[in-house]
């Protein structure tokens, strides 16, 4: 398998993954799952203002993702 080869599979596979989140989380909004909020996000609410930092929704999501694709590369 050439170099260009392993690029487009791994593009077309995260193509794949954010599709199948995107349905995931257009199935949950449907059913009134708006999202969730960790201890450590910054949620900030005023009047007219609302300012909202995910950061340790982030971070979670960086490990695990970390942790797939170690797994998946070392194949």
């Amino acid at each position: 398998m050439g170099h260009m080869e392993g690029l487009a599979r791994l593009l077309i596979y995260i193509g794949l993954f954010i599709l199948v989140m995107g349905i995931i989380l257009l199935g949950l909004s449907r059913l009134g799952v708006t999202g969730f909020r960790l201890p450590g996000d910054i949620y900030i609410r005023r009047e007219n203002f609302t300012f909202f930092f995910p950061i340790t929704t982030m971070l979670l999501i960086s490990l695990v993702l970390t942790i797939l694709f170690n797994l998946l590369g070392r194949r």
